[in-house]
């Protein structure tokens, strides 16, 4: 297994959370100040996150959060679409009792959230909802392509919930997923996922300026 030095693993995290919002300076000094440590270790970070995506190298200019096209960002949400789709089919097959409590103990921390209309809370327990799918997948390859994709759209993922009406939307579509992975119906449980994951027209249009605002 890869070693992740625990730098890199805080500036990735800063990225994933919104610290850093996307097309933002990753300035090496300011970044150096900020940890404690020498240009020398930020560079190699920076350098590591990207090789994973999340961070662009730009000659000349410095490191910055990615920050891919519209066109690319509807390629990767299509992809991770069918990669959650895929996840949910396996999860409905394979549901374990203890599977069906972490979804739905998810699911439950999505709903007070939701109701609290705290957008940054909701966020992160529902990347708890999908993780907890993945694992119920019982894939672990899977399962690790699916969060890795995750985790590179965390920003997009997380802009997108300050559309209006989006966090209840997304608690429909989750009351859903939980409801055809109780039923057993691995078919509907990848349909509803893929739905609740692919960014198109309106949906797609709320995010771009909604990135715009950041």
């Amino acid at each position: 297994m890869k070693h992740t030095s625990p730098l890199k693993q805080q500036l990735e995290d800063a990225i994933v959370s919104g610290e850093f919002a996307p097309g933002a300076h990753l300035d090496e000094l300011g970044l150096a100040e900020r940890y404690g440590v020498s240009r020398t270790p930020i560079r190699e970070a920076l350098a590591q996150l990207g090789a994973e995506g999340l961070v662009e190298i730009r000659p000349r200019r410095g490191a910055f959060v990615s920050t891919p096209s519209p066109q690319r960002l509807v390629e990767m949400f299509e992809t991770m679409a069918e990669l959650e789709a895929a996840c949910g089919r396996l999860a409905a097959r394979r549901l374990t009792a203890q599977d069906e409590n972490a979804i739905a103990d998810a699911h439950h921390a999505c709903i007070g959230a939701a109701h609290a209309e705290d957008t940054e809370t909701y966020y992160a327990v529902n990347r708890t909802f999908h993780e907890a799918i993945y694992r119920a997948s019982r894939n672990s390859f899977l399962a690790e392509q699916a969060h890795a994709l995750h985790k590179r759209l965390s920003p997009y993922r997380r802009i997108q919930l300050r559309a209006r009406h989006r966090l209840s939307r997304s608690l429909a579509e989750h009351e859903g997923v939980l409801e055809a992975l109780r039923a057993g119906d691995a078919d509907l449980t990848a349909s509803r996922l893929r739905s609740h994951i692919l960014v198109q027209g309106e949906r797609f249009s709320d995010m771009l300026l909604a990135l715009g605002s950041v």
